[in-house]
């Protein structure tokens, strides 16, 4: 019953994040899954692929609805991660747990400090996607997600504002759909991780993100995107010190 109730929690946070930001969600769901709930850095990593998949594209629906997807460029991002994606899940569950711990401190603290960081971008002002540019990003958010088992859209929001200036919305919604689409590429070759997956504990986690994500979409229309990403980025350095000092001791 503790394990239910941790579950539909934590689940609610991730679902709430990935609805207001775009991203993030997964950054919460692995550290969740392996310290609450008692799973191996590999198996966390791979229910966190599960979870945020469906998430994503439940949010990625209501962004749709209100305009916020911008597809082409989406399109591109997505496509450019999806070999990097697939082959990255691939090694990941050959890798000793704790560089896997320790890797995804690391990235959560570097997106943490990236998010706090003011936009050097103009947010708004219009700019044609230059397709070097999205598909050398987009390979780098695939190589992430297959690897590490998060989303890559604390990277892809922050990616999009600032070299293609998109407004918020728009960077949120459609990092939606290139995390959906790195998700589902890394899944297909994660099995041997998915096989023995406690679904008891993973199948409400990802019910109660599913709901989240309708109120977080809700809730990035009543709060500033830079108040909720300053928010996000303080809780996310929390966690990536305490990720980071578990795999060093």
């Amino acid at each position: 019953m503790t394990d239910l109730i941790l579950a539909l929690v934590a689940g609610g946070m991730v679902g709430l994040t990935l609805g207001a930001l775009g991203g993030g969600g997964s950054v919460l769901a692995v550290p969740a899954l392996i310290y609450l709930l008692g799973f191996t850095p590999a198996a966390a990593t791979t229910a966190s692929l599960l979870i945020v998949t469906a998430t994503s594209v439940t949010a990625l629906y209501a962004h749709a609805r209100a305009g916020n997807v911008r597809w082409k460029a989406g399109g591109l991002f997505a496509a450019a991660g999806l070999l990097p994606a697939a082959a990255a899940g691939a090694l990941a569950g050959r890798l000793p747990q704790p560089v896997l711990t320790g890797a995804f401190a690391a990235i959560a603290a570097i997106a943490a400090v990236r998010m706090l960081r003011p936009a050097s971008a103009t947010p708004g002002e219009r700019r044609p996607v230059g397709v070097g540019r999205a598909a050398g990003t987009g390979a780098g958010l695939g190589t992430l997600t297959g690897f590490l088992g998060v989303g890559g859209g604390f990277l892809a929001v922050p990616a999009l504002v600032t070299t293609l200036a998109f407004e918020m919305q728009a960077a949120v919604g459609t990092s939606l759909l290139i995390i959906s689409t790195n998700s589902l590429a890394s899944l297909a070759t994660r099995g041997a991780t998915a096989s023995g997956m406690d679904w008891a504990v993973v199948a409400p986690f990802a019910g109660a993100a599913i709901l989240g994500a309708w109120d977080g979409k809700r809730l990035a229309a009543k709060i500033s995107g830079n108040r909720l990403q300053r928010i996000f980025a303080v809780i996310l350095l929390a966690v990536a010190v305490f990720m980071l000092i578990d795999a060093l001791t």
